[in-house]
């Protein structure tokens, strides 16, 4: 992803129920477990951690599976 994510960032990313948006709420940069799956990130492949706007849940993706949505910070 060319744009610079960063906390706060409004993204959008494909689910199987169509496009959900969202808020960045940080950079994993080491391994994590979240919603009982584990998450492989490293400094090298970080993956992010988003918020869904509509639902709360939270997931991670890698930054080329997000788009930044205009009005981000």
């Amino acid at each position: 992803m060319a744009t610079r994510l960063r906390k706060g960032s409004h993204v959008e990313w494909e689910t199987s129920q169509g496009k959900t948006r969202g808020k960045v709420e940080r950079k994993l940069t080491s391994d994590t477990t979240i919603k009982g799956h584990h998450v492989a990130a490293s400094p090298e492949s970080p993956q992010y951690l988003v918020v869904s706007d509509k639902t709360g849940a939270k997931a991670a993706h890698r930054a080329d599976a997000l788009k930044r949505v205009d009005g981000s910070s």
